[in-house]
């Protein structure tokens, strides 16, 4: 996957303070500087479609008060997201722009707020570590409660989607044969098996609650070693994949784990946080049939399937425009 620029929060379970903080180099955005000019640069690439403009700083879109314009961070889900959005949104008659690609949240962030872009794919859990860094995540409700009391004046949330793209512990498909593990199996699952498994993930991971430490003091797992990798990245996708580790630090919607078919480990105590796909609007650039056509959307996207639609577009080389409408005809929403 590309990198991403998604902060994570550092900590999180249902039962106590969480207290959030950006999780990794895929979440760390450059310099505002540099990322005001690498958007300014930006050309409409990453979507089809054939209303993309050439520049996601130019005038126009959701100011002329008639075209919603929807844009997407700087990583291939974001973009694939926004093409979901807005074709759903021309399905219920809405006039679209596209500004994919844009850049990190520093730098959407304060388009949306000035009127720049209408629609931009979110993570909840993930902007609210952004716009409050100390703010307890218990539950999606109270996550997005919290968020919108964050929120610039002219913005909103709208409904979040089932469909989440966060931290977890996977397995890799020898060890889930070895030890009967399958998708239904939890973190608690591996009480007494941890000890006899190498886990992976980055440096950080093995002193952040929102990795070794909370894996402990949650679900009581001591695991016979720690390999330092990346992020979620090559390093640790080749290394699980390998069997150099048996469990790592994954990202819930990484194609390599389709394509490898590794095991996501349920996290019923929500150690690693809430990020559901949440779009968020300037709320006056945005008709009530489109806030009707995006949770109509957030009502049908669950995890499975958005890890299905990443691999097509990440995987199989897919168009997202072409992804992001053969999905919407499959649930009814084109």
């Amino acid at each position: 996957m590309l990198p991403r620029q998604i902060p994570q929060p550092e900590t999180g379970t249902v039962t106590s303070t969480v207290k959030s903080t950006w999780s990794s180099t895929r979440h760390r955005g450059a310099a505002a500087v540099a990322l005001a000019v690498a958007a300014a640069l930006v050309a409409g690439c990453g979507s089809s479609s054939d209303d993309t403009s050439d520049n996601p700083l130019s005038e126009g879109g959701a100011s002329d008060g008639k075209t919603v314009v929807v844009g997407s961070n700087n990583f291939a889900e974001s973009i694939l997201l926004a093409d979901i959005y807005g074709e759903a949104l021309k399905a219920k008659g809405v006039k679209v722009e596209y500004k994919p690609n844009i850049g990190s949240r520093e730098t959407t962030y304060g388009l949306l707020k000035n009127g720049s872009i209408t629609v931009l794919p979110e993570y909840n859990g993930s902007l609210l570590a952004y716009l409050d860094p100390d703010a307890e995540q218990k539950s999606t409700e109270s996550v997005n409660a919290a968020v919108k009391a964050k929120l610039d004046s002219k913005l909103t949330l709208l409904e979040s989607a089932p469909a989440e793209d966060k931290d977890s512990v996977s397995i890799n498909a020898a060890t889930a044969k070895k030890y009967n593990l399958t998708a239904q199996s939890t973190l608690a699952d591996l009480e007494d098996i941890a000890p006899e498994l190498v886990i992976g993930g980055s440096p950080e991971f093995q002193t952040r609650h929102q990795g070794l430490v909370g894996l402990e003091k949650e679900y009581g797992l001591k695991f016979k070693s720690f390999k330092a990798l990346d992020a979620g990245g090559p390093l640790t996708q080749a290394a699980l994949t390998k069997n150099t580790v048996q469990a790592a630090d994954i990202f819930t919607t990484d194609p390599t784990i389709t394509k490898e078919k590794f095991v996501v480990l349920q996290d019923p105590k929500n150690l690693f946080g809430f990020a559901n796909v949440t779009p968020l609007v300037y709320k006056s650039g945005l008709p009530q049939e489109g806030v009707d056509a995006l949770n109509a959307v957030s009502a049908k996207l669950d995890t499975k399937t958005l890890l299905d639609l990443d691999s097509q577009v990440q995987l199989e080389n897919k168009d997202p425009l072409d992804v992001a409408q053969a999905w919407l005809k499959s649930v009814g929403l084109d």
